[in-house]
Parts: structure tokens; sequence; C-alpha cells
């Protein structure tokens, strides 16, 4: 993972970043919609505008968060909730406004850290690496391999479906933990 990171060019490590963050989404709370982050997929696609994107987006989300209210928000109180979420929030805030290559391979690098972790929380096991954590782990390497070109038809488009994927997972464990939280 450190190594294709390390080779991945700005696109690759912009959409690395912006994946784990998208499947992430889930923890801003049950009303945000799933689709925010599309301003900042297509930007990757036709190279515009990133930190009006980025603006945009951030904009929505903390609408969204100043909405919330107790138990209903993202916050302590709802399962999957807390430090998971406080995670994608800082994975958030950390997008850098600047598409460089240096800038986004310390926020790529990061939003892989704590979209491991994220997952890690909600699926702690005593033994070995959770079943959460490992797709999540091959999650990020297959969109790091499709946009490096070591998997056949990779593109953003392959990228986005499979950060979808990962997506509902992530809602299904939180819906999952939330059933199982007295």
């Amino acid at each position: 993972m450190v190594e294709l990171i390390a080779q991945a060019d700005e696109t690759g490590l912009a959409a690395s970043g912006l994946a784990c963050l998208d499947r992430c989404v889930p923890l801003f709370g049950d009303g945000v919609d799933e689709q925010v982050l599309r301003p900042l997929w297509a930007n990757l696609a036709d190279g515009t505008a990133w930190d009006g994107a980025l603006a945009g987006v951030r904009r929505t989300l903390t609408a969204e968060r100043a909405g919330e209210s107790g138990a209903g928000g993202a916050g302590p109180a709802r399962p999957g909730g807390g430090e998971a979420a406080a995670l994608a929030r800082r994975m958030l805030a950390a997008v850098p406004a600047e598409r460089t290559a240096g800038a986004l391979r310390t926020w790529a690098d990061g939003c892989s850290a704590a979209a491991l972790q994220v997952h890690r929380l909600l699926d702690a096991t005593d033994e070995g690496v959770a079943p959460l954590v490992a797709a999540e782990l091959r999650r990020q390497i297959r969109v790091l391999e499709l946009l490096g070109g070591a998997a056949p038809g990779g593109g953003l488009r392959q990228v986005l479906d499979v950060s979808t994927e990962g997506r509902r997972v992530l809602r299904a464990a939180i819906s999952r933990r939330a059933r199982s939280t007295p």
C-alpha cells in the first residue's frame, strides 16, 4: 500500500484520498446525500475548480452537521459515530485546497490510515485483521492499481464503483452495530 501511494501520480493520489473519504460518507449522518462528493469526483475527471468544488462540499457537510441534533447525528450517542465520525471529519478537513502532488500524497496517506482505523473501530476483533479492515485494505489497493495502470480497464468510473461498494458495506456495518447496541 505504501509503495502504491509513493508511485501514484497527482490524479491517483487525489482519487485515493477521495475514495477513502467517499467510503466514510455514512459517518457524516443519516441525512447526508451519498453523492455529496460528486463535485470533487467530477473535478478529477475534467480537472476544473478543485478548490471551488471542495469549498462547496465542505459547506454542505458543515450545514448537515450543524443541523444534527443529539443521537440522530454522527456524535458519540450514535453507534458508529464518535471516534469514527471524528476521523471522517478530519479527513474532510485535511483535503488540500490545491491539487499538488506533495499535498495530495500527505492527504492520501492520512486518509488511508484513517479509513482503516474507521473500519477497525466498527469491526473490532481479537483475532488478527478484522474482515472489514481487510476488505477496506483490498479496496484501497484496487483503487491505486486501477489508476496506476496495474489493473486492466482502470479509470475513475471503476474507482467510483469500488468506492460506492465500500460505502454500502460501511453503512451496513454502522446499521448492524446500531441494532446490536442497547
